[in-house]
């Protein structure tokens, strides 16, 4: 058995688990991401929903301590990790690597809790595993969402003869970026042939601060905005762009390379590594990207329960 220490804490948690996340930097990028911002919006006293589920989980592994390369924390090497922050209307897990029976044992800890979550994204083995045991535990039935592919940024290739500019998002900009962002599921799921998802409202307070903070990028030709690329500031030396999305009637003049290689001399300039996530089943982002430069690192997954 493992010991599963739930915290709602950013800061506690990274100081817990901050020397196992920085080991394998690119694979952590999520979920040091999300944990290195809540603490900065902890301390601007920023307030979430109460009614959104807000924890980390660090997995703690009390006997077997022979590898000399360990994390220890106190008496236990830290074997894996987990996240539920998301926003609606799943509010999905984050699932890193960890031994199968504790993604197993933290299905059951959540079902303990009487907590259902219905959908989990992440690396696999783990996050199929406890997509599998929390489907048996509630009576549902676990299913493959999407195939996503993590890459990382090489040589940067950028593409040449594209028209426009890219420049900073503005306060001006709020109203259009935040109806984008509210798509980008639906106009994700399309380009990869599946059902749209539930329509839901992108949180503009959320948008505003990502402006305010220079993460995201709009692709301007005319003086008209066309495409929008966010970016993640770095966390353990590593930055992830995301979202990339071009509305279909700016699709195919080549906004998307663009923007994405624009973002990503910037964030090299930072001297970050550069990452971002493709869906498996949208083959022109997959080879737009490999084009700028990316390289795939692993395969992950996104699973539902139904």
């Amino acid at each position: 058995m493992y010991e599963l220490r739930f915290t709602p804490d950013a800061a506690g948690f990274l100081a817990t688990a901050g020397d196992r996340l920085a080991r394998q930097p690119v694979l952590s990028t999520v979920i040091a991401t999300i944990a290195d911002r809540a603490v900065a919006e902890d301390a601007e006293g920023i307030q979430r929903d109460p009614d959104r589920p807000w924890w980390f989980v660090t997995i703690v592994d009390h006997v077997g301590l022979v590898d000399h390369a360990r994390d220890v924390d106190h008496d236990g090497e830290i074997v894996g990790t987990a996240m539920r922050t998301a926003p609606g209307p799943d509010h999905a897990l984050w699932v890193t690597e960890m031994p199968p029976e504790a993604a197993v044992q933290l299905a059951h800890a959540l079902h303990d809790r009487g907590e259902f979550a219905g959908a989990m994204n992440g690396s696999l083995p783990a996050t199929r595993l406890m997509a599998e045991e929390s489907a048996r535990l509630w009576g549902k039935r676990a299913e493959i969402r999407s195939h996503t592919r993590l890459y990382e940024l090489d040589t940067l290739t950028p593409p040449v003869g594209v028209g426009g500019t890219l420049r900073a998002a503005v306060p001006a900009d709020l109203e259009l970026l935040n109806n984008w962002l509210t798509i980008f599921g639906a106009e994700a799921a399309e380009q990869g042939d599946r059902p749209a998802p539930e329509l839901v409202e992108h949180d503009r307070d959320e948008t505003s601060r990502r402006i305010r903070d220079g993460r995201l990028w709009v692709w301007e030709v005319d003086g008209r905005p066309v495409h929008v690329t966010g970016a993640n500031l770095p966390s353990l030396g590593v930055a992830r762009i995301g979202p990339v999305l071009t509305p279909k009637e700016y699709r195919g003049h080549g906004y998307a390379a663009a923007a994405v290689a624009g973002v990503s001399r910037r964030l090299l300039d930072l001297d970050a590594r550069v990452c971002l996530f493709t869906d498996q089943a949208n083959p022109v982002s997959n080879k737009l990207y490999q084009r700028l430069g990316y390289r795939p690192v692993v395969d992950m997954a996104n699973f539902g329960l139904s």
